[in-house]
């Protein structure tokens, strides 16, 4: 029996013909406003690709064609685990599973540790929060029992990571094989710190004397890494992929920079260094921006006179992102650092932490841990993502958004480079300027509901009035206290924050407002705009009151006014509003607030009749729910 190919017995279809049947499906519509999508990053991604266009690219053959052979792929991924040689007999697209731990009694960590080991989890993160604390013995009882052989420890404490590597050596010292296979990081970064808080314990060349001592330190355990570079930053602080990537690249050639002028080797630091990335929202664009980093980073390795791979292979680290958690409605986080995490794992993460569905207003508990430690097995053990290198590779669209992911933050990177570097950058506030102008306009963005956060500005539970208090600081905290200021601080936020403090606010109230829906006139319009109310208020929690609608006007005014509602919305069709508003204004004038619920042609005509607050699609969500927040006597 002979077989023929899936569809040959159909002709090929040309780029044009695909174009012609869309613009005639269009109606006369115009095909690159309704179909091209503008990204925030500034590029545009057209709404399909073909074969021939993988031709075209350049990492395909390689995207820095000026810096790497039209043969090297760096963006391909080898199969994470196999070729790093972190653990034996992991499959081809391994990851570890990563789990913090906050150290407060060094011999009660170690239990949660051991557990740890048990459900699933292969990369160890402790967290000391007492840095004095630091001690051979406390160190002996961390680790009593764990096999570095066969899991991934992490360390994080503020300055003193030098002791923790001197301690590592000592206890492991006696075991060779031991020592020589452990694998993690000390997460020095001090560029990350300055970042946040303006400002170091000590100054900046001195934070840099200290990381080259620590380095050389380092390098005496082949399998560790000392330097994380956290990417994830510039993604909490509202930051897309290219600009996260760009910053992210920056600052690594700036600690390669630094350590050479040290007298570091390039391969010696680079073999040091691990990236930390935040995986957000966009699915296709985050798996687009982990290989456009191996990419983009093999053309660093290539600058300095090396291959990619080997010392300069990049370790990537991810984290889901928190820009887009929320306080209200928490348990849809879940779904989020889902998509986040499939991003990761997709994109060719060596290591990946997922935040808990509670990060956002909670130290992570028992519960939230479990499941976002069960999130990345799943992925594992029922889905298998683990068991394909590179599932992304060859796909038209993801390896057209790699390249232009990649080539917009690497033209990114060549300006930050020739104004000095990242250091010269963060000194001027050139970054600190656009990070805050990104995360303004993404607020905008989120008030406006162009980017939608569900159960926060799109179908909120108006009754969800109980549960967590809005912390005052959200995401990372920033850590410094001392020394003098020599740049300015970056803010990680939320998209949800402004919002969230208008609720909170309602919650905290003497008297919930409520919201009368006042439904007339025309029944599908009425219908309509009476749900659109009652998103856009129930976003505030008001409590909203709702019906089947009136024919007769007077009836449903009388019920209005019955209900106590301090807020009546009026919903009808534009044709409608001249003739019922004027009326339900002239018997509600002073016993409630009167809302016409869209933006009629007549609103000139009704403002001149004394009829003021109207909502609709375009009304900004926050500035609006402020107004009558203050109308009703509520302050944030």
């Amino acid at each position: 029996m002979k077989y023929k190919r899936l569809f040959e017995q159909f002709p090929p279809v040309t780029r044009q013909e695909w174009i012609d049947k869309i613009v005639a499906d269009l109606k006369g519509a115009d095909f690159s406003r309704k179909m091209v999508w503008r990204t925030g990053e500034g590029f545009d991604v057209m709404p399909f690709y073909m074969r021939e266009d993988l031709q075209k690219l350049n990492h395909v053959n390689c995207i820095v064609p000026l810096l790497l052979s039209g043969k090297d792929n760096p963006g391909k991924i080898e199969g994470n685990a196999s070729s790093s040689g972190k653990i034996s007999g992991q499959k081809a697209n391994s990851w570890l599973v990563r789990q913090n731990i906050r150290v407060d009694a060094y011999p009660e960590a170690n239990k949660t540790a051991r557990s740890l080991l048990e459900k699933g989890v292969d990369s160890l993160g402790f967290i000391i929060e007492d840095p004095l604390s630091i001690s051979m013995e406390n160190f002996s009882n961390l680790l009593d029992g764990i096999n570095p052989h066969g899991s991934e420890i992490n360390f994080h404490s503020e300055g003193k990571a030098r002791e923790i590597i001197a301690i590592l050596k000592e206890v492991y010292g006696g075991d060779i094989h031991k020592l020589n296979n452990l694998r993690g990081a000390v997460e020095a970064d001090p560029l990350g710190r300055l970042l946040l808080n303006g400002t170091l314990c000590i100054p900046v060349e001195a934070g840099m004397d200290y990381l080259a001592e620590l380095t050389r330190d380092a390098l005496k355990l082949p399998g560790y890494r000392n330097i994380n570079i956290n990417g994830s930053y510039f993604t909490d602080a509202g930051a897309g992929p290219v600009k996260e990537l760009a910053y992210t690249l920056s600052m690594a050639v700036e600690y390669l920079s630094q350590l050479t002028d040290r007298g570091i080797k390039p391969g010696d630091a680079a073999s040091k260094i691990r990236f930390s990335f935040g995986t957000g929202p966009d699915y296709f664009m985050e798996i687009a921006k982990l290989r456009a980093a191996r990419i983009l980073w093999a053309a660093v390795a290539k600058g300095y006179g090396a291959q990619h791979g080997g010392r300069f292979r990049m370790e990537i680290h991810c984290v889901t992102g928190r820009w887009n958690s929320t306080v209200f409605d928490p348990y849809v986080n879940m779904l989020r650092t889902q998509t986040g995490a499939m991003s990761a794992v997709l994109g060719g993460a060596d290591s990946l932490t997922v935040n808990t569905f509670d990060t956002a207003y909670s130290q992570p508990g028992e519960f939230s841990e479990r499941i976002a430690r069960n999130q990345q097995l799943i992925l594992k053990e029922e889905a298998f993502f683990d068991r394909v290198a590179d599932p992304a590779a060859g796909s038209y669209y993801i390896e057209n958004l790699t390249a232009l992911v990649a080539e917009n933050a690497w033209k990114l990177f060549l300006e930050l480079e020739q104004e000095g570097g990242f250091l010269n950058s963060l000194y001027k506030g050139r970054i600190q300027d656009d990070l805050k102008k990104i995360a303004e306009e993404r607020r905008k963005a989120v008030s406006g509901r162009k980017e939608i956060l569900l159960g926060t500005n799109l179908y909120p539970d108006p009754e969800e009035t109980s549960g967590p208090e809005l912390m005052t600081a959200s995401g990372k905290e920033k850590t410094a206290k001392a020394g003098e200021m020599v740049s300015e601080p970056v803010s990680l936020t939320r998209g949800a924050e402004e919002i969230e403090k208008i609720r909170m606010a309602v919650r905290k109230a003497p008297a919930r407002p409520s919201v009368f829906l006042l439904q007339a006139g025309d029944k599908l319009m009425r219908r309509a705009r009476s749900q659109f109310s009652a998103a856009f208020f129930g976003c505030a929690g008001y409590g909203i009151i709702d019906n089947d609608g009136y024919d007769d006007l007077e009836q449903g005014i009388e019920e209005a006014l019955r209900s106590g509602a301090g807020i009546v919305v009026l919903c009808s069709s534009d044709e409608e509003y001249p003739l019922l508003a004027p009326a339900v204004h002239e018997k509600t004038e002073g016993k409630a607030i009167l809302v016409i619920a869209g933006n009629p042609p007549s609103i000139d005509s009704l403002r001149e009749k004394g009829i003021n607050n109207y909502i609709s699609i375009r009304s900004d969500l926050v500035e609006t729910l402020r107004h009558y927040n203050t109308l009703s006597g509520i302050v944030d």
